[in-house]
């Protein structure tokens, strides 16, 4: 279903870059909204060895029509040779916000 809202999770190096993307997102309406989250430390495997590192984690609300160009401008933005980017679908919530939701990312004609 193309209006299904979806939450994308990603995560950023630092401040600056997560707050840059965050505005083209929503400045191109791929976005409803982009909520900025605290730093975290994250742990993982990377080309055999586990490495950790400081990032910003950022939650987009889209949809699932607009996900495809939010891919494409996060691959083209972000610095990272290989991005996290998670897609869920919201299976519930209030009705009036993910309305908005979908009305916010409606491509301007």
């Amino acid at each position: 279903m193309i209006d299904e809202v979806l939450v994308v999770f990603t995560t950023m190096p630092d401040d600056a870059t997560a707050q840059d993307l965050a505005r083209a997102l929503v400045e191109s309406r791929t976005a409803a909204c982009v909520n900025v989250l605290s730093g975290c430390r994250s742990v993982y495997r990377w080309q055999g060895a586990v490495e950790s590192a400081d990032e910003i984690p950022l939650m987009i609300k889209t949809t699932r029509g607009r996900y495809p160009e939010l891919e494409r401008e996060l691959r083209a933005r972000h610095p990272y040779e290989l991005p996290e980017l998670v897609a869920v679908p919201a299976v519930a919530g209030l009705s009036g916000y993910l309305d908005w939701v979908r009305a916010a990312t409606l491509p301007v004609p």
